[in-house]
C-alpha cells in the first residue's frame, strides 16, 4: 500500500477517534447534568439540605465539562474542516453543551430554593406540582440524550412534542399557587420559592427541546429550529 494512502488511512481514524471522544463526553456530562436535575427535585421534595449542596457544588464540573468539550469542538473544526455528517455532528455537540450547562444552571437553582426552603420551613403547596413536572421534563432529557445516541430522530420529535405539554402544566401550577398566595398571604415568601422552581423546572423543558432539534438536524440535515410541530414531525420521520 502506498505511503499517502496509509497515511490517509491514519489520518482518517485519528480523526474518528476525535469524534467519538466528543460524542462521548457530551452524553458523559449530559447523563450528570439529567443526575443534577433528578437530585435537585429530590432535595426539594425530601427538604435534604445536604444533597441541595451537593448539585450547587457539582454546577462547577458541569461548567467545566462544558468548556472542555467546546475547545475539542473547536479544534476539529480548525484542524480537520469536517464536512457534511462530520460536520453536522461537530455544530450539534457544540449547540447541545451550551443546552446540557444551562439546564445544570437551572437544577442548581432548584437546588438554591430547596436550601432556602430548609431554612424557613417547607411549603405548605406546590410540591405535588414540582415532583410531577420535574418528573416530566427529566425524562425529556433523559430521551433526549437517547434520541443523541441513537440517531432517533422520531424520539426526539416525541421530546418536542412532550415540551407543548410542559408549558401548558406549568401555566396551570402557576395560576394555583397564585391564587393560594391570594388565598394565604403568610405563604407568600415560601410559595415564591415554590414559582422560581417551577420556571426552573419549565425552562428545563425548553433547553431539553433545543437538544433534540439538534438531533433532528443532525439525523436529517434539516434546521427544525423556529417551526411548528407538525413541520417539525414531517422533517423527522421523512426518509
Amino acid at each position: 500500500m502506498p505511503d499517502k494512502e496509509l497515511f490517509n488511512q491514519h489520518i482518517s481514524a485519528q480523526f474518528n477517534e476525535e469524534l467519538e471522544a466528543i460524542r462521548t463526553q457530551m452524553l458523559e456530562m449530559g447523563g450528570l447534568v439529567e443526575k443534577q436535575v433528578s437530585d435537585a427535585i429530590t432535595a426539594l421534595i425530601e427538604g435534604d439540605g445536604k444533597m441541595a449542596e451537593q448539585v450547587r457544588l457539582n454546577d462547577h464540573s458541569i461548567n467545566q465539562m462544558e468548556r472542555q468539550i467546546d475547545e475539542e469542538c473547536m479544534r476539529i473544526l480548525a484542524r480537520r474542516q469536517p464536512a457534511a455528517s462530520d460536520l453536522r455532528l461537530v455544530m450539534s455537540i457544540s449547540k447541545i453543551i451550551v443546552d446540557l450547562e444551562r439546564i445544570g444552571d437551572e437544577a442548581s437553582k432548584i437546588a438554591k430554593r430547596a436550601l432556602q426552603l430548609v431554612e424557613e420551613g417547607q411549603s405548605p403547596r406546590g410540591y405535588v406540582e414540582c415532583r410531577h413536572i420535574g418528573h416530566h421534563v427529566r425524562k425529556m432529557v433523559q430521551d433526549a440524550l437517547d434520541a443523541f445516541a441513537r440517531s432517533d430522530s422520531e424520539l426526539a420529535f416525541a421530546v418536542a412534542r412532550e415540551d407543548k405539554m410542559v408549558d401548558q402544566e406549568y401555566k396551570t401550577a402557576m395560576r394555583e399557587m397564585v391564587t393560594y398566595m391570594m388565598e394565604d398571604p403568610r405563604s407568600i415568601s415560601r410559595v415564591l420559592s415554590i414559582l422560581w422552581v417551577l420556571r426552573s423546572l419549565e425552562r428545563v423543558g425548553d433547553h431539553a427541546r433545543n437538544v433534540s432539534e439538534q438531533v433532528i438536524y443532525l439525523v436529517k440535515g434539516t434546521d427544525v429550529r423556529h417551526i411548528g410541530l407538525k413541520k417539525m414531525e414531517e422533517e423527522a420521520r421523512k426518509e
